[in-house]
Formats: C-alpha cells, structure tokens, sequence
C-alpha cells in the first residue's frame, strides 16, 4: 500500500469506503467533514492507494495539547494485513515531529473488534467520559 496525503479526486472513493466500513453516521455529511478537514492540518489527512485506488484513510490532528484521529478505514477485503497499523505509525510519526506528547480517539464502545485493533497497538482506555455538543448542524436530524 502506498500512503500520501489525500487529495481532492479522492473524495468520492473516501466516503465510499467510509460508508463502506460503517463510519458515517446521519449527523456528520462526510464531506463537510472533509471540507472542514482541508482547512486545517491538512497534510495530516492521508490515503491508503492499492492499484491506484484508495483502500483506506485516516485523518489526523493537532491541538497543541492532544492528537486526535479519526476516519481510520481499511476496506473490508484488505483488512488483517497490517494496513491499519501502517497508517497510524505514519500518523504517530507526523504528529511526534509536530510535538504531539499524546494521541486521543473516540471509539464506539460496542465496536469491539476496533477497540481490539487499538489495544493490538498499544492504546488503553483512558478513565474519561468522552461528552459532545453539535455546534453547527450538518443536517436536519442534528438539530
């Protein structure tokens, strides 16, 4: 798998394969979410290229404080191949360089498997409670 960083023509497969693993939910438009991303850190939004195609994402931040990630997907038929892996080491690497001391992500917690992966790679649960609150509405459902 080659990784770099995404680029416009990708939107179309990105949120394919976001649909495709289960990640879009009603209230987030995932292009919005991808517009949004463009205007910052975007060379911390990268795509998995396998024959030309994108097989998996990840988007990436900083806040000065925390990392974040999101959008990790590897297509289901490429999955168990270390592709996931490849892709958070590169962004561990890019946010290590930027001076990130700690990465954070939300996880669904019935989504065992992911939390699973996670561990795999040495993440641990932290003793939080992870709270949110919709600031602009992507849709009518969020409101």
């Amino acid at each position: 798998m080659d990784i770099r960083r995404y680029q416009d023509a990708d939107e179309a497969a990105v949120v394919r394969l976001w649909n495709e693993c289960d990640l879009v939910r009603p209230w987030n438009d995932p292009r919005k979410d991808i517009q949004r991303k463009l205007t910052v850190q975007p060379e911390l939004f990268l795509v998995g290229l396998l024959d030309g195609g994108v097989i998996a994402s990840v988007m990436a931040g900083f806040d000065g404080h925390r990392g974040w990630v999101n959008y990790l997907a590897v297509a289901e038929r490429y999955r168990r191949r270390g592709l996931g892996r490849a892709l958070m080491v590169r962004v561990e690497e890019m946010l290590r360089a930027i001076g990130c001391p700690k990465l954070n992500m939300q996880i669904r917690s019935t989504n065992a498997a992911v939390l699973a992966f996670y561990e795999r790679l040495g993440y641990v649960q932290d003793q939080t409670v992870s709270l949110g609150k919709r600031l602009i509405p992507d849709d009518k459902a969020a409101t």
